[in-house]
């Protein structure tokens, strides 16, 4: 087989023209499924580093859709939290947070934003990064202090010198002012389900005594002792809405580990479906090398009988039309691996993503094309294989 291999090649060599246009159709095909699992592995790897900045051991927990309103008796507050807590194992925190539509003014200034009321530690436990100033202290919880961090998107809005940090800022929700005092600026650093550009934070203190005087919380984000908890516990709580009320939507319970889950199936199905489009040009190389096979085993009919009348068995002759059809496929899937990584490479680096090889797609793109190469070539090579050894020698 050998033999076989290094005879194939030099005959490549002598008819570089016709060798060219055969793999041509390889490498296409190839080189479109690696440039396709390319992108998808990077944009999978992108997304995905950008979740592992947002604490993936976040689960958030809002009133969910009752068919009659007075059915819904789970109401966010502190019995929920301690019955929910000692229930479910596995849960680390349950932190409560309210929030509201609010119009910020510094002078002639303004800046309309989600307004949040969150208890001590929440912005640190959701990696909201801190590009000046302090985080809310255990006596702004308590005492409802009026202070407030901004969102780097309306920091700069409202103080486009900077200078951000003691300055007071007018607060403006429904038809109630408050003045506040700025004590820290989001870096755009992500934060989960948070959003450090536009939103804004205050005291939870502060919105239970001034705001809307009520224990209840909009919505509860669980802490998770770790992220591979997160799918039980989320469970866990359909379960516990469910049978609180009879409802299984009577909590909408949503976390960034089954978005990331769902985001991987979905560009995982999109790849797959993209690749085998693309692999309809490695069929129609496939096709192209058969036919050119059959003219190659034509014009070889007189090496063929002589083979033949050497003694040379229909099996040989076989493996030998076999072995070049395997190895121009072979060869068209190894450019096409290195063409499509180039241009997936090229690709990524120009959308600032970082680059990652698809190598399962390098592996099957190579399994395929020799598989192609022995299918389409099994045909011409069995053609030649019983050829008749006088009709081949008289053939010019």
């Amino acid at each position: 087989m050998f033999e076989d291999l290094v005879f194939a090649f030099k005959m490549f060599r002598r008819n570089k023209t016709r060798t060219i246009l055969s793999l041509l159709g390889v490498i296409i095909g190839v080189a479109s499924v690696i440039i396709i699992g390319t992108l998808g592995e990077s944009a999978t790897g992108n997304v995905k580093k950008t979740f592992e900045t947002s604490n993936l051991n976040m689960i958030q927990v809002d009133s969910g859709f009752m068919r009659r309103a007075r059915e819904n008796n789970i109401r966010l507050d502190e019995p929920f939290r301690k019955e929910v807590f000692n229930r479910i194992p596995g849960i680390k925190k349950i932190w409560f947070k309210n929030s509201l539509s609010a119009m910020l003014t510094k002078g002639e200034l303004a800046f309309s934003g989600n307004l949040s009321a969150v208890e001590y530690g929440f912005m640190e436990m959701t990696g909201l990064a801190l590009g000046k100033g302090r985080y809310f202290s255990v006596s702004d919880a308590v005492e409802g202090t009026q202070t407030i961090i901004l969102g780097s998107e309306a920091a700069k809005a409202l103080f486009p010198g900077g200078g951000e940090i003691g300055e007071r800022v007018l607060v403006q929700t429904s038809d109630t002012l408050f003045g506040f005092t700025v004590i820290g600026v989001l870096s755009g650093a992500a934060g989960g389900f948070e959003s450090p550009e536009w939103n804004l934070y205050i005291p939870r203190g502060f919105y239970t005594k001034k705001i809307e005087p009520s224990p209840d919380a909009a919505q509860a984000v669980v802490e998770a002792e770790n992220p591979h908890q997160v799918t039980r516990i989320s469970d866990a709580l359909r379960s516990y809405a469910e049978e609180k009320t009879g409802e299984p939507y009577a909590l909408s319970v949503n976390s960034m580990q089954a978005m990331l889950e769902q985001f991987d199936k979905v560009t995982g199905t999109m790849s797959l479906l993209l690749s085998g489009i693309a692999a309809i040009s490695l069929l129609v190389g496939g096709i192209g090398i058969m036919n050119i096979m059959i003219v190659t085993v034509t014009e070889r009919r007189r090496e063929i009988g002589i083979r033949k009348a050497i003694g040379a068995s229909p099996a040989v002759i076989r493996t030998q039309f076999l072995v070049e059809s395997a190895a121009i496929t072979v060869l068209g899937g190894l450019l096409g691996i290195a063409f499509g990584i180039a241009i997936g490479a090229a690709i990524v680096t120009a959308l600032g993503w970082t680059f990652a090889i698809a190598w399962p797609a390098c592996a099957a793109a190579s399994l395929s094309s020799a598989l192609v190469g022995i299918f389409f070539g099994f045909y011409p090579a069995s053609r030649a294989a019983k050829l008749d050894p006088v009709e081949a020698l008289a053939a010019e």
